[in-house]
């Protein structure tokens, strides 16, 4: 007779498949076809493709693929809307919201499977995860459009917004972006994925019925011809695009110079962490909710494991033992844990990788058992022995493949998490509270969970740093990306004039033997240098005097700033009141020479207030001193048992090109709030007026700034600014000089490198006027904010 031991090993989960009676119905209702829903109403299903189910390959409907007219259609039907949906106020919109939200909860198991048959993840992600989630966002973004008026008083709507969706979280990524665009007044057109079509067309019915007025939301199907359509079309304001980084660096070159403002929620390579000290067992249950969760389809997903040397092996035999209890099989089957992948080319990408890193001498190891021999499918997968320059190591496989490797000490485990041009998400597990808030911070990543792993809520926003994107969904920072402050309204059309009168202009020989001694150098590294190429411009007065030589900076020269701001890195981490206390302590020292620094002002430009501009940039650098230990981040509590910390960080080192007009305070505007924020700059003057700038060696000497922190090469605006959007370690580039075309460079040079830009086109902006040069909303350009999930107790 076999023991109760031999018994329980033999016992195993019998079926228990969900039915999908209610989900074909509706798909009959349809008669398995689909037009658009443009403006309230649904088109006639024309020029249709087949979305199929990835279990089996059966076909599930046919959708219509939409044309440049449809896109035209609905961008002007939500042109018309937007007016009349700002003006329902935020109770209106928050009813609509909160509507919606019920409407989804009284149909989930109907959205829960039919979002199985299109997607092929499991019925048990898509009912117990998806779902709620996706409800969650509405509710919460309901608040927010009843709280509209009060939390976000200076800002408006964008206007109308497009949204472009991948196949992995089909409705929920359609909640995390259509409930903060209508919470804060905008309307929407949406474009599904090509695979997933159908939840899309679901919500829309419900918006019908939540009454939902006409043009609000607009769901225009097709592959990617359509979000081309939707990205370039000129009625758009807003592009928020969630999918592959090359797709987003396409979008970021098609916006440049639009106008239009945009974010990038891209791929990733995140790192899931093992210290020594972890608890085990349950770190690899974590790695089963990170990597094989939706079958690694996941942009976060935690495809490279790094475990301390001291536990590998014993964590690699414990990973394996988890892989060998994984069920393959039907996603309508609730006690499977294994799907289907999306589509056959999915699939084949997926095994085409493996195979290289085979070929590579890498270990594979699959659990016993097949696949189903119909539909897209593919074993979990281990990869051992993968060297950091392997294709597997670097490369976003999305799919159920794990690349495993060690560790010795934690300032290695934080060197490979980081050896990555993305930087979405990340685990750290250790059992030491003090070690793991210690790594988060380091890891160059949007959203980091302690213990746990692909947390998300509507409360804690959710985005990348690198090539994993810019821009945030969920909580407050979410919603401004959303929203534009009043003070944009306010600018003026067209920079202030700085044009010099022409008086004919005196050369250094005309200015006597003692001219050519007035050569202003480049600052770099906290000291001056001559520029590389040796080259030198002359800078004349108001009326036409020589004044002195400006060195005319290369891109040697801004290889090198660059390469000063990096060994700077201090600053980064000096406290917020160290950076406080030298903002202050600059502000005194300017002080002291205010009448030299107006006097100069007024010899360049010609301004007959020159010292209300250098009182002006006092009073902006003690602004700035005052909010660098008064931007917090803030403590979330999500309906997990812990609590999510949003950290506002400092975005890295900020290339920034500074206006002509106001060539003090415009410069101390931009400079002084990434200063205050822990960036490192490297600051391109006024072309026209630099020597205001440049006036600050002995002011910046004398104030105690950590060399490098701060670096300024004069030059062309033009060329300098190409350079720095160009270099790979710049991460961001703000132009503020009023070129429409620099500006519109700037963007589409960006693409490359992904990173964050801050433009002013070709409107000038008053830089005596708070509105319109402080606030929060300048901090947000300053700033990423990486959000740090901390579980309570086990």
């Amino acid at each position: 007779m076999p023991t109760i031991k031999e018994i329980l090993q033999t016992m195993d989960y019998g079926p228990a498949p969900e039915s999908t009676k209610e989900a074909h119905a509706w798909l009959d209702q349809h008669g398995r076809r689909f037009g658009l829903f443009i403006d309230d109403a649904w088109s006639e299903a024309a020029d249709t493709f087949g979305s199929f189910n990835p279990a089996d390959g059966s076909e599930l409907a046919q959708v219509t693929q939409a044309s440049d007219d449809d896109v035209e259609r609905a961008v002007q039907a939500a042109r018309r809307a937007q007016p009349g949906w700002v003006a329902l106020g935020g109770h209106g919109r928050a009813r609509i919201l909160y509507a919606l939200a019920r409407l989804l909860q009284r149909h989930a198991r109907l959205f829960a499977v039919l979002e199985t048959l299109d997607n092929g993840k499991t019925i048990r992600e898509t009912r117990d995860a998806d779902l709620p989630l996706a409800a969650r966002h509405f509710y919460h973004h309901a608040g927010w459009a009843q709280l509209q008026s009060e939390e976000f008083a200076d800002y408006r709507a964008v206007g109308v917004v497009g949204q472009i969706v991948p196949w992995n979280f089909p409705l929920l990524m359609l909640a995390w972006k259509i409930a903060p665009a209508l919470a804060a007044g905008n309307t929407v057109v949406f474009k599904p994925a090509e695979y997933t079509s159908l939840t899309a067309l679901l919500f829309a019915e419900i918006c019908q019925q939540a009454g939902l007025p006409a043009g609000v939301v607009n769901i225009v199907t097709g592959d990617g011809r359509v979000g081309e359509a939707i990205v370039n079309h000129p009625g758009i304001d807003k592009i928020a695009f969630t999918g592959s980084t090359e797709v987003g660096r396409m979008i970021r070159k098609s916006t440049a110079g639009s106008g239009k403002k945009l974010s990038l929620e891209l791929g990733g390579k995140s790192p899931f962490i093992v210290f020594e000290d972890a608890d085990l067992d349950a770190a690899v249950e974590g790695l089963v909710d990170s990597i094989w969760f939706n079958q690694g389809q996941v942009c976060c997903a935690g495809s490279r494991l790094l475990v301390q040397e001291s536990v590998y092996p014993r964590f690699i035999a414990k990973v394996k033992a988890r892989m060998q209890n994984l069920r393959v099989g039907s996603p309508l089957d609730k006690s499977n844990d294994i799907g289907a992948l999306v589509d056959p080319v999915q699939q084949q990408r997926i095994h085409g990788l493996v195979e290289s890193a085979r070929a590579e001498g890498c270990e594979i190891w699959q659990p016993d058992g097949a696949a189903p021999a119909e539909g897209a499918w593919y074993l979990p997968t281990l990869i051992t022995g993968a060297s950091t320059s392997a294709a597997v190591a670097h490369t976003e496989i999305f799919g159920p493949v794990l690349v495993a490797s060690s560790f010795r000490t934690p300032g290695e485990a934080v060197q490979l998490a980081n050896n990555t041009t993305y930087g979405l998400a990340a685990c750290v597990w250790s059992e030491s509270i003090s070690l793991a808030l210690d790594v988060a911070p380091q890891i160059k990543a949007g959203v980091v969970w302690i213990n746990t792993a692909n947390q998300f809520d509507a409360a804690c926003g959710f985005g990348g740093y690198k090539e994993s994107g810019f821009g945030r969904e969920g909580g407050r920072e979410g919603m401004v990306e959303y929203l534009v402050p009043l003070s944009e309204d306010a600018r003026p059309a067209a920079p202030a004039s700085t044009r010099m009168a022409d008086k004919g202009q005196v050369t250094p020989q005309d200015a006597g033997p003692f001219a050519l001694d007035r050569t202003a150098k480049l600052y770099i590294g906290g000291k001056q240098a001559r520029p590389d190429g040796a080259y030198s411009r002359a800078i004349h007065g108001a009326d036409g005097s020589y004044l002195a030589d400006i060195g005319e900076g290369s891109r040697k020269d801004i290889r090198n700033a660059v390469e000063a701001a990096h060994k700077a890195s201090g600053w980064a981490r000096a406290t917020a009141h160290n950076r406080a206390q030298v903002l202050y302590y600059l502000a005194e020292n300017l002080a002291i020479r205010a009448d030299e620094f107006a006097a100069r002002i007024a010899r360049q430009t010609g301004a007959k207030d020159a010292d209300k501009e250098v009182q002006a940039s006092i009073e902006r650098l003690f602004y700035w001193a005052a909010w660098a230990d008064k931007y917090d981040g803030q403590a979330h509590q999500p309906p997990m048992h812990g609590i999510t910390v949003a950290l506002n960080e400092p975005v890295g080192v900020i290339g920034i090109v500074c206006p002509n007009e106001q060539p003090l305070l415009g410069f101390v505007s931009l400079v002084a709030p990434a200063l205050a924020l822990g960036n490192r700059v490297v600051a391109v003057p006024s072309e026209m007026h630099p020597l205001s700038a440049l006036d600050l060696y002995q002011v910046l000497d004398t104030s105690d700034l950590p060399g490098g922190a701060l670096n300024i090469v004069t030059g062309s605006a033009d060329e300098l600014a190409r350079t720095l959007a160009t270099h790979f370690d710049v991460d961001a580039v703000w132009r503020h000089d009023g070129s429409l075309d620099g500006c519109a460079e700037v963007e589409r040079l960006s693409a490359e490198s992904l990173k964050r830009t801050w433009t002013g086109g070709a409107k000038g902006r008053d830089w005596f006027d708070a509105r319109q040069t402080c606030g929060r909303a300048v901090l947000q350009h300053a700033s990423q904010v990486k959000n740090v999930w901390i579980p309570y107790g086990a």
